[in-house]
């Protein structure tokens, strides 16, 4: 489900992050949190970072100061007039964790929405749809593929009138969407006519032009439901952001990853990099082969140019490294530095 179709106006939300508020197993609860424009977060849920402040934990100034507390019941008492409970946290297989349970059925006890990135659909449930309408609340599964006739990509894409530029990564939970986010804000600052795409749960959730969970659609069908999205966006913008997913040299995502670079066939690309990082993300035993080797691979298996770097670390020695214009999207100037180098190319 596109989540702006659903939700006329920021809705006030909870956000349920227990045990990953900050981490990267967080994503999506840190992204809720530092940009949606569809819910107004009152409250986290995180009983191991309850009582501090959610910039320290998440590390960054984005975020509003909301109260970080340890059940759903105290965020209730913080946020009165709650609609939903967004579940922040994507466990690895998507699965609905059993210590969870209690904690949403008072949500929805209490009159909210479930917003759900699981792999493990809800509303599939006939016992949770069962205590949803009961309630009066809904059940709303992101990453539940898209009910349209999907097809397989035919170059549609290449027809667009508008700039494309997709966010790549050395591995997962880098920065991708939050690097999209930021510099699609800086663009439209910028006075520029900018959309965006967004492939992930987290993004969907934020609220973004048009968008699907990527890694919920059929393979065959990745490239083609993509153009679809790039291409709708394009018609009335000048200029199409679009969050990617993994990476190329993943070798358990790349798939999605070549779909998507297929799909969007963008302009130029931007590619998140954690220069600290040399075991991919929840896969110990598979290392990373370093930024240079992944932009040497987008730029042979595709036509764009790599234009710009997103780093959690020195922007200035990353770029004297690399050659490439770089920012640090968590720092002032990070998302313009990488405007910048964007525009430039284009």
């Amino acid at each position: 489900m596109h989540l702006a179709e659903h939700y006329d106006d920021p809705v006030e939300a909870i956000v349920f992050a227990e045990g990953a508020l900050g981490k990267t197993g967080g994503k999506t609860a840190n992204g809720v949190i530092a940009h949606s424009t569809l819910f107004d977060v009152s409250a986290v849920v995180d009983s191991t970072t309850a009582g501090q402040a959610v910039e320290d934990v998440l590390g960054s100034e984005l975020s509003d100061d909301v109260p970080i507390v340890a059940t759903v019941e105290a965020a209730l008492d913080e946020a009165n007039n709650a609609g939903a409970l967004v579940l922040g946290v994507a466990p690895v297989g998507g699965g609905l964790p059993i210590d969870w349970v209690p904690q949403i059925h008072t949500a929805i006890e209490a009159g909210c929405d479930v917003i759900s990135g699981l792999h493990d659909f809800l509303s599939d449930d006939p016992e949770w749809r069962e205590r949803a309408a009961s309630a009066g609340v809904s059940l709303i599964d992101v990453r539940k593929p898209p009910e349209k006739k999907l097809r397989v990509a035919d170059g549609r894409v290449d027809d667009c009138d508008a700039d494309i530029v997709l966010t790549m990564g050395t591995d997962c939970a880098v920065g991708k969407r939050t690097t999209t986010f930021e510099v699609y804000r800086a663009a439209c600052e910028g006075g520029l006519d900018a959309g965006w795409v967004a492939t992930g749960q987290t993004g969907m959730m934020i609220g973004a032009d048009a968008g699907v969970v990527i890694d919920r659609v059929p393979a065959d069908f990745v490239a083609g439901i993509v153009e679809d999205l790039v291409s709708k966006v394009a018609e009335t913008h000048d200029i199409v952001f679009v969050e990617g997913q993994a990476a190329l040299s993943h070798r358990a995502y790349s798939g999605v990853t070549l779909g998507l670079l297929h799909g969007s066939n963008p302009d130029v690309v931007i590619v998140a990099d954690d220069p600290d990082r040399v075991k991919r993300d929840d896969f110990d035993r598979f290392e990373i082969g370093g930024l240079q080797e992944e932009i040497e691979i987008i730029e042979h298996l595709s036509e764009a140019e790599v234009a710009a770097i997103s780093t959690w670390g020195d922007a200035a020695k990353v770029e004297d490294t690399v050659g490439i214009p770089t920012g640090n999207v968590l720092k002032d100037g990070g998302p313009e530095a990488i405007l910048h180098g964007v525009q430039g190319a284009l």
